[in-house]
């Protein structure tokens, strides 16, 4: 292990010592489950590590309550998706439902798109859902939105590349 190495992880080690415990306590005022507040608290600190950004924390508390926020967010969106996913199965005739094993892929699918989306600008996200999922026009598009349809042009373009760059990743 070379000295920075080194030096960043006793970084992660002082600041999970230190934090933890009062991180815990922040999420579990926040949520009702105990568990559900642990896995984000260490989820908080597998994305520190995992970004390689210890070292540079100026104020740790406001930090880790920004990460600990996006992944909350994150967690609630999926949820939702997955809810809505159950939904629409549900609606469908059971002679014509998918498999389990189809059913498992579409939603993996759909967690690895809504990845490939997080930290787009909502409309960006929402055009690309509006035009790919509801195969709306960029008209369309653009009078839902409220917007031109040259900024429905770019937010597409914006979002297809984020979706490119999570596949080559």
């Amino acid at each position: 292990m070379s000295i920075v190495e080194l030096a960043l992880h006793q970084r992660v080690e002082t600041l999970y010592s230190d934090h933890h415990g009062w991180l815990y306590g922040w999420l579990r005022r926040r949520i009702s489950d105990g568990c559900e507040a642990a896995d984000l608290a260490q989820d908080t600190f597998l994305s520190i590590i995992d970004d390689g950004t210890a070292s540079d924390i100026r104020e740790p508390r406001p930090f880790l309550v920004t990460i600990a926020r996006r992944l909350m967010a994150r967690r609630h969106r999926r949820r939702l998706l997955e809810a809505s996913y159950l939904e629409m199965l549900a609606a469908i005739p059971e002679e014509l439902a998918p498999s389990p094993e189809v059913q498992l892929l579409a939603l993996e699918a759909l967690q690895q798109l809504d990845r490939a989306l997080d930290g787009l600008p909502p409309k960006v996200r929402e055009a690309f859902l509006l035009a790919h999922l509801e195969e709306l026009s960029y008209a369309d598009i653009a009078a839902r939105l409220k917007v031109s349809a040259s900024s429905v042009k770019q937010y597409l373009t914006r979002a297809n590349r984020q979706c490119l760059f999570a596949l080559a990743a």
